[in-house]
């Protein structure tokens, strides 16, 4: 089982969560939706619903004290995660 950050944005709402599941997309989901029915997250307003689209990003949360590596694509200084090896 890995942590994974969540983030939801819907409508006028925006929500950021932490869930364990394993690493793979019908896990995130289920755990998803249990975190949903517990009725625990706390929704936020963002002010701006126009036409911004519905979107759900996960990204998985790696408790390492080591330094982000960054490396320069097309000019722009770009995060490339934690280094390997852990």
């Amino acid at each position: 089982m890995k942590k994974f950050l969540i983030n939801i944005w819907a409508y006028d709402y925006h929500a950021k969560f932490e869930v364990l599941a394993e690493d793979n997309a019908l896990s995130i989901e289920k755990s998803i939706l249990d975190k949903l029915g517990e009725k625990s997250i706390k929704w936020e307003s963002t002010g701006m619903y126009r036409d911004i689209p519905k979107r759900i990003t996960y990204e998985e949360v790696i408790n390492d004290a080591r330094p982000i590596q960054y490396k320069e694509v097309l000019g722009v200084r770009v995060a490339t995660g934690a280094p390997e090896g852990r």
